[in-house]
């Protein structure tokens, strides 16, 4: 490998790591000595490359960095093309206008040979959703208490128009293919349920609740399976 490709490949590998990686397993990973690592680190540091660590430490890449969307890979360009696309169909206005943004930027500074994967790419998300169901609270809401890591006391109506009230810790929101539900820990039930947004008629952010969000859905992905996320609503 070139050492230009080395160093772009020895930047996107400490881009995806969140801890620090020593020299040794840097070498391992690129199929070249230490002293080549330690040499290609420092000229990346030269070049401005926010690298934090050292020998016996370990190099990780200081949080914040990104690299522009012309070091993409053709298949990386499809997959976020793809994704964009996807939300573009089932996102709220919140997240479509977020897609067509950040669209735009990767656009702006794509280079002419990516033009043809831009405008005709080879992935295409599934037939667009023609509509769903009206929320009677906003998503901004419900995005607010997941930032803050708060509850939400919610009341909350079935299939059959059965109104409880609930006091829930929200994790995630989901967006189905016909409906869009927020994940969250319900008290009542002292579990974690999947509620549909459309059927939450009214939700006030209450106390921060214990813990933390990153441990919450650590449990949520080992107590749910990925086909609760398949259902619109669980009976409970």
């Amino acid at each position: 490998m070139a050492r230009s490709g080395r160093l772009l490949r020895l930047t996107e590998i400490l881009r995806t790591r969140r801890r620090a990686v020593t020299a040794a397993q840097l070498a391992a990973e690129l199929v070249v000595s230490e002293r080549t690592i330690y040499r290609d680190v420092a000229e990346l540091m030269a070049q401005g490359v926010p690298i934090e660590g050292g020998a016996g430490v370990g190099y990780v890449l200081k949080r914040g960095h990104f690299l522009p969307p012309l070091m993409f890979a053709r298949e990386e360009l499809e997959a976020i093309l793809l994704g964009l696309r996807y939300v573009d169909q089932r996102g709220d206005d919140v997240l479509k206008n977020a897609s067509a943004s950040a669209l735009a930027k990767i656009a702006a500074v794509l280079p002419p040979h990516a033009d043809t994967t831009l405008e005709m790419p080879l992935a295409m998300p599934g037939p667009p959703v023609a509509s769903f169901p009206e929320n009677a609270v906003e998503l901004d809401i419900l995005r607010a208490a997941i930032h803050a890591q708060r509850r939400l006391e919610i009341v909350y109506a079935d299939a059959t128009g059965k109104r409880t009230r609930r006091v829930v810790w929200p994790v995630q929101i989901g967006f189905m293919e016909s409906a869009r539900v927020l994940a969250a820990w319900c008290e009542l039930r002292e579990s974690f349920r999947t509620f549909r947004t459309d059927r939450i008629i009214e939700a006030t952010e209450g106390s921060r609740y214990p813990g933390r969000r990153a441990e919450l859905m650590r449990q949520l992905r080992e107590n749910l399976a990925l086909s609760t996320y398949a259902q619109t609503d669980r009976k409970d």
